[in-house]
């Protein structure tokens, strides 16, 4: 928690707003707002929050319907994510100039992009390309409202509250993801098609555009460019806005964030997160290829998760907003992330592992990064502060954009890595069906290896008569036709049955790997707890917020005076 002082002051520069923006447009509030209505545009910024990831994730639910439909392979649509985050990364940078553009009306306008674009054009592509290039434009808007979120929570949160508010803004992804399972589960299947399921989370998105259209607001740039500490410095700050020159303030913005704490705790926060994006993109895989889970027993596992890792951010946030430290959560919370992390890769091969055991291991995951990531929300947030408050859209969107490239390159790496994942998803289901169905043909087959090999060079109708013959002698003619009637199941298993096999032995120890990388960024997070703003110990932090308090008492008391004394003349 950081106290510093106030944004550069000088003449205030006012700047009209172009006749289209004004009208809808014009959300800035020149009063910070009381208690409700704070509390209401919160609201509004969590449920944005939860309703895009809804969006953004509803695919993946449906993935095999939808590579079905478009003839995708399983890389295509790996890819498909990557393209996307690419995009978004890039978007995140644009989202810098939420400074100058309004926070507001970016998310506003942004759901309604990615309202439309979900229920209209998503579900209705008529090809495998097109299908990307629509998703990721729906990632690109997204990209920008990653930024603007953020800045909100930020704006309308004090440092004392920002630890709790940030951490029910990182809730946004993870109930977004239970809605799509309690969705999905609930309707998927009989008449409800995989575009229907996007359809639905489009119509969420229009749904909260409207309300967000005439019930969000922003506060003015003279406001949000100080940094406020406790609603105590309401007075002072609604004083000192009078006097902010808010273009003076943005000069420079981007130089100012070229900053080791900046860029480095955000590169370090999205490799503590490798594991966090597995998750969401790769665990049913892992569970299903590895451990032969269901989709739902394996998403039953990710709850454990799912559900410790949502109640560890609210609590974490209240806590370090009593105790007014972040940095003690942030490293308590990334070596116990450490601890379950390699319990967890060392089980990565051990196909005795019970289901229970996995889920305390995930619950372990969930409850620490918890612990670990809303702190470091508010940590960095003030860390931007202390370098300039009014740049806190370019700090977030710095954060973003590494975030964004981060999740796009572990998803274009996992394949090469996991390089077992291909073979297992594209032909394992195949392999295994086709195991079954031919089992008695595979029978006469062994038992007459010779044979076989020698009809197996000849089609089916040009086979010699005399070789037919012998092998109805050797083999028998009803076993002969079971052998004929398996022929397709047959092909499948040569064809990809060996590969499959080999597959399926590598798999465990291929994820491993992928999950000693996750390792390895959760350890490199570590050092970058030390160089972000903020104190170690509670006493000295309250010894900062007695002394910010009576400063700001003095001011107002000065001010008050001065305004008396003008009054008097």
């Amino acid at each position: 928690m950081s106290i510093s002082p106030p944004a550069t002051t000088g003449p205030r520069t006012t700047r009209t707003a172009p006749a289209a923006l004004r009208g809808l447009g014009g959300r800035r509030l020149d009063r910070y707002p009381e208690r409700g209505a704070r509390y209401w545009y919160l609201g509004i910024v969590v449920l944005v929050t939860i309703v895009l990831y809804y969006q953004l994730y509803i695919q993946y639910a449906v993935s095999t319907a939808i590579i079905g439909q478009y003839d995708m392979t399983f890389l295509y649509f790996v890819y498909i994510s990557v393209a996307a985050n690419a995009v978004g990364a890039f978007s995140s940078l644009v989202a810098g100039l939420a400074d100058r553009w309004g926070r507001a009306n970016i998310v506003v306008y942004g759901l309604l992009a990615v309202g439309l674009l979900t229920t209209f054009a998503l579900p209705n592509a008529p090809g495998k390309v097109s299908y990307l290039l629509v998703y990721s434009a729906v990632a690109l808007v997204e990209g920008m409202i990653l930024v603007a979120t953020p800045a909100l929570i930020r704006d309308f949160s004090p440092q004392l509250g920002r630890a709790s508010a940030m951490g029910y803004w990182t809730m946004g992804p993870i109930i977004g993801s239970l809605v799509v399972t309690a969705v999905t589960s609930r309707t998927y299947g009989g008449g409800t098609t995989w575009q229907d399921e996007i359809r639905f989370a489009g119509i969420s998105g229009l749904v909260l555009f409207v309300v967000a259209l005439f019930g969000l607001r922003e506060l003015a740039p003279a406001l949000r460019d100080q940094i406020m500490v406790s609603l105590r410095d309401r007075a002072l700050v609604e004083a000192r806005a009078r006097g902010i020159d808010t273009d003076s303030a943005l000069r420079g913005q981007w130089r100012q964030m070229l900053r080791l704490d900046v860029i480095g705790s955000a590169v370090a926060i999205s490799l503590y997160l490798l594991l966090y994006y597995a998750a969401v993109g790769n665990f049913v895989l892992y569970f299903a290829t590895t451990f032969g889970y269901s989709a739902q027993r394996a998403n039953a596992l990710l709850n454990w998760y799912w559900g410790a890792n949502a109640i560890s951010l609210v609590v974490a946030g209240l806590l370090s907003d009593r105790l007014r430290v972040r940095k003690p959560f942030m490293l308590l919370g990334g070596l116990g992330s450490i601890g379950f992390t390699l319990w967890f890769t060392l089980r990565a091969t051990e196909a005795h592992t019970g289901y229970y055991t996995f889920a305390m291991i995930v619950a372990g995951i969930g409850v620490t990064s918890g612990i670990a990531y809303s702190p470091w929300m508010a940590s960095f947030t003030e860390t931007v502060e202390r370098h300039n408050p009014a740049a806190t859209a370019t700090g977030l969107a710095i954060w973003g954009w590494t975030v964004r490239v981060t999740v796009a390159l572990s998803a274009a790496f996992i394949p090469l890595v996991v390089n077992t994942v291909t073979p297992l998803i594209e032909h394992g289901p195949a392999v295994e069906r086709a195991s079954v169905q031919a089992a008695p043909a595979l029978a006469v087959t062994k038992a007459h290896p010779g044979l076989f090999e020698e009809l197996g060079a000849y089609a089916p109708d040009k086979v010699p008569a005399s070789l037919l013959a012998r092998a109805e002698q050797e083999v028998g003619a009803e076993q002969l036709r079971t052998v004929q009637k398996a022929a397709p199941q047959l092909k499948i298993l040569r064809e990809h049955g060996a590969e499959v096999r080999q597959a399926s032995a590598d798999n465990p120890g291929k994820w491993r790997i992928w999950w000693w990388v996750c390792l390895g960024g959760q350890v490199l997070f570590l050092p970058f707890v030390f160089v972000m703003t903020g104190r170690w110990r509670p006493r000295d932090a309250r010894r900062d917020l007695r002394a910010h308090e009576e400063t700001v008492a003095r001011q107002v008391a000065e001010m008050r005076d001065g305004a008396q004394e003008g009054g008097t003349a």
